[in-house]
């Protein structure tokens, strides 16, 4: 009979609704030319329902990460009048360029333990797993490279950048700056409610070099010896040919 009668009340009880991402670019993939000097790239997409929108409101966080690279930070301080590497730290791994752009401000649509398990905000995108042992401070390090990536432009926070309508189609833009490393860029979409990540949806795009610039990329990292000849015979070619135009127009 107790049974029976918790089956009918499960029967009875409203399923939540199961919201999945649908989601669209203006570029699948960035081309670094010679000419680059950074793009804007527009995410996109739709939220698909198998039932009608509920309460509480959606809230919707869209990430875009570059590959991770190893970092090392140096603290400055002057010995005997000299200044010098008081201190070294090493990040074990830092996205080299990360942008997160959401509907509102993180720290009222993200809770703290959805941020721990995803890895969403900008802090927690840096692994700094062994940086306590080095300092007592690990998080001054970790605040430094943010504040100094930041300044570069390939640290982004924007909050209140992605425009949610109807609690169903949303779209944010974010700015590709020149320095852009070369690789694989995850982009990832979180979909919230009262703080909690209820879907998320994974892709990548690729930026990669092309034309010259990804012929000498190539030689750099296969043939280093034959990259530095050509290298070298560049710059004499190109100081010849700069001492040469000097001459003829003083000699004009």
């Amino acid at each position: 009979m107790i049974r029976a009668l918790a089956l009918l009340l499960l029967l009875a009880t409203p399923l939540a609704a199961q919201e999945e991402v649908v989601l669209g670019m203006n570029q699948d993939n960035v081309r670094i030319t010679a000419d680059f000097d950074g793009s804007d790239l527009l995410i996109f997409g739709a939220v698909k329902r198998e039932s009608p929108i509920i309460d509480p409101e959606l809230e919707v966080i869209v990430t875009l990460a570059g590959p991770e690279t190893p970092v090392t930070l140096h603290l400055k301080a002057r010995r005997a009048g000299i200044w010098v590497n008081a201190e070294t730290v090493r990040i074990a791994a830092a996205p080299s360029f990360y942008a997160v752009s959401s509907t509102g401000p993180l720290n009222e649509i993200l809770r703290r333990t959805e941020d721990l398990r995803h890895s969403i905000t900008i802090p927690r995108a840096i692994r700094s797993v062994g940086a306590a042992s080095m300092t007592e401070n690990p998080s001054d390090y970790i605040d430094a490279l943010i504040r100094i990536r930041t300044g570069e432009q390939v640290y982004q926070d924007l909050e209140s950048n992605v425009q949610l309508d109807q609690q169903t189609l949303f779209r944010t833009r974010i700015a590709l700056p020149s320095n852009l490393t070369e690789g694989s860029y995850d982009t990832r979409v979180f979909l919230l409610r009262e703080g909690h990540v209820v879907s998320r949806f994974d892709t990548t795009i690729e930026v990669r070099k092309v034309g010259l610039e990804r012929w000498l990329y190539m030689m750099s990292q296969e043939n280093p010896p034959i990259y530095g000849i050509l290298s070298l015979s560049i710059a004499i070619l190109a100081g010849w040919a700069a001492s040469t135009l000097f001459r003829m127009i003083r000699s004009g």
